[in-house]
């Protein structure tokens, strides 16, 4: 039987992302209750990092632990895939020897080359292209605070990044309608845009995004391998930072995400984190229970 593999939130049905998110929830409660729930005891989780982390690492390996099982930190200095070994004998090699892999990477193909040769789960902890996990945890905050989001209105300011991509998708199995704003050139992947159909809407004004919304969300407007872009960016991008203004545009109930690290006076005000229809801490925090459900779904997944 070949494993199960998360790279994209499309890896996964609609009810299979609801039953993890419900079981998210749950192991969050657990854990506040200080019960101890070890199903992947002597399980190995390997992280591959070629992108630096905080919360990526943190949330993975502390999950892994309060799991039961153990995490090992892989950088490209301490593997033979930083001296050019081939991802798929690597692959070979490494998925023997752990239950299941996470990669944090900049090209997607290595996700999908590293998959396809893998004998355990391979799970995509950010690519240039997506970054489901990361979509785990924000659907599961707002499902906490303000219910399905089946049907809601959320808007996207800013870059149309794999985080931007991950919405994409996210709207699609969600259930909701999304509003990007961008400016011209810097859209998301029109294979996702295609994919979406009329789910998804481009706007260039960031108010006619937020006017209504349910949940906004932004991320930083330089990141990783594109610092020589940053001028630019910082020039183009300005008319789209989200602060509280912009916020009292949206619907009363709604909520600010922002997956962190943040640049404040950039994609955000200095001063929007502290608002407090901002929950981008409790979203941080989801991402440790998210994980913890995708680990134990793919790990441990229960026979029919």
């Amino acid at each position: 039987m070949s494993a199960r593999h998360f790279l994209s939130l499309m890896d996964c049905t609609p009810q299979e992302l609801g039953d993890l998110l419900r079981r998210a929830i749950e192991l969050k409660d657990l854990r506040r209750r200080n019960v101890l729930l070890e199903p992947l005891k002597n399980r190995v989780l390997g992280m591959i990092f070629e992108k630096a982390s905080t919360r990526t690492r943190l949330s993975f390996e502390a999950g892994m632990i309060q799991l039961g099982g153990q995490a090992i930190f892989l950088s490209p200095r301490d593997t033979q895939l930083g001296r050019g070994e081939p991802i798929s004998d690597s692959a070979r090699v490494i998925s023997r020897m752990l239950d299941v892999v996470m990669i944090r990477t900049f090209a997607h193909s290595t996700l999908t080359e590293f998959a396809e040769y893998s004998t355990v789960p391979v799970i995509n902890g950010l690519s240039d292209d997506l970054h489901p996990c990361q979509l785990l945890a924000d659907m599961q905050t707002f499902i906490e605070q303000r219910g399905s989001i089946q049907g809601k209105t959320v808007a996207w300011v800013g870059d149309g990044n794999n985080m931007c991509n991950s919405y994409i998708e996210a709207a699609q199995q969600f259930d909701f309608q999304l509003r990007v704003a961008c400016p011209v050139g810097y859209e998301p992947k029109a294979e996702f845009l295609a994919q979406a159909g009329d789910r998804v809407q481009i706007v260039r004004d960031p108010r006619e995004a937020v006017a209504g919304a349910h949940l906004v969300s932004t991320d930083v407007w330089t990141s990783m391998g594109q610092e020589e872009e940053e001028a630019e960016r910082l020039a183009l991008f300005k008319p789209y930072q989200v602060d509280r203004a912009l916020l009292d545009a949206a619907d009363p109930s709604v909520i600010f995400l922002h997956c962190l690290p943040a640049h404040r006076g950039e994609e955000i005000s200095e001063d929007l984190l502290d608002d407090p229809r901002s929950l981008a801490w409790d979203q941080a925090e989801n991402r440790l229970h998210a994980q913890k459900a995708l680990l134990e779904f793919l790990v441990n997944p229960v026979q029919p």
